[in-house]
């Protein structure tokens, strides 16, 4: 991906008026209650049908660890979602890591102290062994599929240190890639990809190994916001929104208005419901990792058990005998 670009078009879009209107994905997935509390009027996910939940996602993933993090690092950090669901008793010091200015600058602040750091995230600037926690939630529609699980970092985290992050899934957006390409091959005779790819439920645990985390946690959620059309999906995940523009190399540099006009005739015949919306998924990724860490719990060795699992059946019987 082009990752000058990718800094503009953040850029471009944090800079537009009421930023905050088209965050609303990114609000479900950090914590629920910032798009519930600005009513319907203000936030495009609830003018579309969408109905937010209860609870932060990343920031209940950390208060489930019974600990304190004296310093923690937010990678991708956009304008700060993730750090207003936290409290100071769970993290001491917040950085916040983002490769587009713009974002930081317009930051939601938050009870706990914070830096706030414009950085590459693919190139992290911090030492090794520095942060006890890091965070990553949805940084990027188009962000790399392996940077979640970039060994930089498993390097600045501690030993015994944690990571908790969340990305795309490979079901994301199915309903606008299929118009998309029905569209291009009936009026072009052919397709190219307009939304990056995705990785596989499948391939999570294996990447986070190579990446030299253990005790891996791996679980999936969905999402699905209703749109008044076609165009409306677009735009919102567009620079107007939330910056979320094509930015591989191999992009196509237009789309004309005839095959446009098509995909969105193609999304509401296949995919629309019955009170002329349409509903576009986000197939949610969450993954939890730990550095190693000798004070960690060790699996037994192979062939040590006691029990067979086929003795599970037998368990209420064992249960009565012990009660006698």
């Amino acid at each position: 991906f082009d990752r000058r670009l990718k800094r503009k078009q953040k850029n471009w879009a944090a800079l537009q008026a009421e930023p905050a209107k088209c965050d609303y994905l990114r609000e479900e997935v950090r914590g629920r209650e910032a798009c519930e509390g600005r009513g319907g009027a203000a936030c495009p996910a609830l003018r579309a049908g969408f109905s937010p939940q209860v609870g932060g996602r990343i920031a209940d993933r950390v208060f489930d660890i019974a600990r304190t993090f004296p310093l923690a690092l937010d990678v991708g950090a956009g304008r700060g979602y993730i750090a207003q669901h936290l409290t100071k008793e769970t993290v001491e010091k917040l950085i916040q890591v983002d490769i587009a200015e713009n974002a930081l600058k317009n930051a939601v602040e938050s009870e706990i102290p914070t830096v706030r750091v414009v950085a590459d995230e693919e190139f992290l600037p911090f030492k090794e062994d520095t942060f006890d926690l890091v965070v990553s939630s949805l940084r990027s529609i188009h962000a790399q599929p392996g940077l979640c699980f970039s060994p930089q970092i498993h390097e600045v985290l501690r030993p015994d240190g944690v990571f908790i992050g969340a990305m795309f899934g490979g079901d994301t957006l199915f309903e606008l890639r299929c118009s998309l390409q029905l569209a291009e091959l009936e009026r072009e005779g052919g397709f190219s990809p307009h939304v990056s790819p995705f990785t596989a439920v499948a391939d999570l645990g294996h990447l986070l190994s190579r990446a030299g985390f253990n005790t891996l946690t791996v679980d999936t959620d969905e999402i699905q916001v209703n749109y008044p059309g076609l165009f409306e999906v677009m735009e919102d995940l567009q620079g107007k929104c939330m910056g979320e523009s094509n930015c591989s190399w191999n992009r196509k540099p237009l789309l004309h208005r005839e095959t446009m006009l098509a995909a969105a005739a193609i999304y509401q015949e296949m995919y629309g419901n019955s009170d002329g919306s349409v509903p576009a998924t986000f197939q949610i990724y969450y993954m939890i990792g730990w550095k190693y860490h000798e004070s960690q719990a060790k699996p037994a060795q192979r062939g040590s058990a006691t029990v067979s699992f086929g003795d599970l059946a037998k368990i209420e019987g064992l249960l009565k005998r012990g009660k006698k």
